[in-house]
C-alpha cells in the first residue's frame, strides 16, 4: 500500500482565522484540501481563488487540493491555475459531457487532475476518463456542507476503484471525502482510500496537528484486501 495522504480541508476550519488553523498543523500533513462552492451546484457558497492565491502566499511549497463543486468549472479553471493550485479536481455531475475536455485542460496546464462523484453516481459512469484522470475522489456525503457524518456504502465505490486500478492498470490515487474521523479512518484505508479528506474532524479539537498524527498511526498496517490479477472480471455497474 502507497503511503497515506492526509488532506486537511480549510472548510472546516474558523472562517476567521484560516492561517492559524493550517499554522496549528505544524505541517503535519501532506495536502491542503480547497472546497469551492457555488451556492448553485450546492446550496453553499464557499472560497474563490482568492483563498487558493492567499493559501500559495503563506504556503508556497504546500499541495493545494482545489474541489470544485459548481455548475460551470470552465469559467473558473484558468483562475485557479494562475492563484496557484496543484490539483484542481471537478464533479462528473457538472456538465458530463464537458467532463474529458475539462480533465485534459487541467493537465494541459501542468496541474494534476480529479474527477468527483458524489453518492448516487456510479463508479461505471467515470470508465471514460479514468486513463486521464490523477485523482478520483469518492464523496462520502451529500456535497455542499461540512460535519456530515460518513454513509458507509460508499466504502463500495474506493473499492470498486481498487480492481479497477488493478485490472487496467491505471494510475490514479482514490480520495474520499466527507465524514472521515478516528473512529473510521482504518476502514476507510482498508477499503482502499490512499488520500484522506478531513475537516471539521481536525480543525474542530484543540489540537489539529495531534488529531492528523493519531489517523496517521491508525491507518499503519491497514492494506487493501482485494487481490485481482490483471485479467480478473470487474464488474460495477451497480455501484
Amino acid at each position: 500500500m502507497a503511503r497515506a495522504l492526509f488532506a486537511p480541508s480549510v472548510l472546516g476550519a474558523d472562517p476567521l482565522s484560516i492561517g492559524a488553523a493550517v499554522d496549528s498543523l505544524g505541517g503535519n500533513f501532506d495536502w491542503l484540501h480547497v472546497d469551492v462552492m457555488d451556492g448553485h451546484f450546492v446550496p453553499n457558497i464557499s472560497f474563490g481563488p482568492g483563498m487558493v492565491k492567499a493559501l500559495r502566499k503563506r504556503y508556497p511549497e504546500a499541495f493545494l487540493d482545489v474541489h470544485l463543486m459548481v455548475d460551470d468549472a470552465d469559467v473558473l479553471l484558468s483562475d485557479f491555475v494562475e492563484a496557484g493550485a496543484s490539483q484542481i479536481s471537478v464533479h462528473a455531475e457538472a456538465e458530463p459531457q464537458l467532463l474529458h475536455s475539462r480533465l485534459s485542460r487541467i493537465r494541459g496546464a501542468g496541474l494534476r487532475a480529479g474527477v468527483a462523484i458524489a453518492p448516487p453516481t456510479l463508479v461505471e459512469q467515470l470508465r471514460f476518463v479514468l486513463a486521464i484522470a490523477d485523482t478520483v475522489m469518492v464523496m462520502s456525503v451529500t456535497p455542499g456542507f461540512g460535519g456530515q457524518g460518513l454513509i458507509e456504502e460508499t466504502l463500495e465505490k474506493t473499492r470498486d476503484l481498487v480492481r479497477l486500478r488493478a485490472v487496467e492498470g491505471y494510475g490514479y490515487r482514490i480520495q474520499m471525502d466527507g465524514g472521515i474521523n478516528l473512529e473510521n479512518v482504518a476502514r476507510v484505508a482498508a477499503a482502499g482510500c490512499d488520500v484522506f479528506v478531513m475537516g471539521s474532524a481536525v480543525f474542530g479539537g484543540p489540537d489539529p496537528a495531534g488529531y492528523l498524527a493519531e489517523a496517521r498511526n491508525r491507518v499503519q498496517g491497514c492494506s487493501d484486501p482485494i487481490k485481482l490479477k490483471k485479467e480478473a472480471p470487474v464488474d460495477v455497474r451497480f455501484r
